[in-house]
């Protein structure tokens, strides 16, 4: 469980509550939340920012939105150090028995990605297809990540643009409704209905989806990272690389802690890594 970004939302709904409810002059008034429900602005600001992104995806794509929510709510707990040790250790295999030897190694491998990456090294490919097909798949999984955030960042924009939709129809209403003998008695609280589609929006798009987008986009770049490591260690093993020699060079994807940890050493204060490309990824 990711603990700070439940403890994170929590805090966010305490500040807001804590906004909307405490003046210096009267202290807590829990009744002032009353002052921040209205039912048309509710369905107009979140239904029709839902509404439109059905409209603009197909449902498949909103399927995939329990997997993203376990993914930032959930620790990754596949661990890199890890996949450089067995790398390591079937690099060690291949040496000693061949290449062919692996395709029994790969049976007891768990993860679907590594297994099937350990089974494209047994077939008869030379190095380069190898990597130019690792790079191709590696590409489209970038490309299918990006395009399920996109449902997240529309959201966001969505968000406040219906807040401001909402607002102009309580404003048109407003304006439309006031007259000579009503006066301006209930012009404070006609503006406030019109205004509070505008704090739905930005709620809804500060609070919900930006969060979710980076959040994922953060958890998405780890298993990229992951998968990279896996496509440079089973790429030097069908090259023929020393062992050593591929550990070594894996290494370079972990942050500074699990270097520390792989040497036994303790670990320091914060650490980045680096990925295929050379980017620093935060650990």
């Amino acid at each position: 469980m990711e603990i700070s970004t439940i403890i994170a939302y929590v805090l966010v709904v305490f500040t807001m509550f804590f906004g909307m409810t405490f003046s210096s002059a009267n202290g807590f008034n829990i009744g002032a939340l009353m002052n921040f429900f209205d039912a048309q602005s509710i369905f107009i600001t979140i239904g029709g920012t839902f509404f439109v992104l059905i409209a603009s995806f197909p449902f498949k794509s909103f399927t995939h939105i329990p997997r993203h929510l376990k993914m930032i709510f959930f620790k990754n707990k596949q661990d890199p150090l890890e996949y450089v040790e067995i790398l390591t250790e079937l690099s060690k295999e291949a040496r000693r028995k061949g290449l062919l030897a692996l395709e029994a190694k790969a049976a007891e491998i768990q993860d679907e990605f590594l297994k099937e990456s350990v089974l494209r090294i047994v077939d008869a490919i030379e190095p380069d297809k190898l990597r130019s097909w690792f790079d191709q798949k590696i590409d489209y999984i970038s490309e299918r990540n990006d395009l399920e955030r996109k449902i997240y960042d529309m959201g966001a924009a969505l968000g406040p643009a219906f807040g401001m939709i909402g607002t102009l129809i309580g404003l048109v209403n407003m304006l439309k409704n006031m007259s000579l003998e009503g006066g301006a008695g209930t012009l404070g609280a006609d503006m406030s209905v019109a205004l509070i589609t505008t704090f739905y929006g930005s709620v809804l798009a500060n609070c919900v989806f930006m969060p979710i987008s980076c959040k994922l986009e953060i958890a998405q770049g780890r298993d990229l990272l992951i998968k990279e490591l896996i496509i440079e260690g089973v790429v030097a093993i069908k090259e023929g690389e020393n062992p050593k020699y591929i550990r070594d060079k894996l290494m370079n994807f972990l942050t500074e802690d699990e270097i520390r940890k792989a040497n036994g050493e303790a670990p320091s204060k914060g650490g980045k890594s680096k990925g295929k490309k050379g980017k620093a990824v935060e650990s």
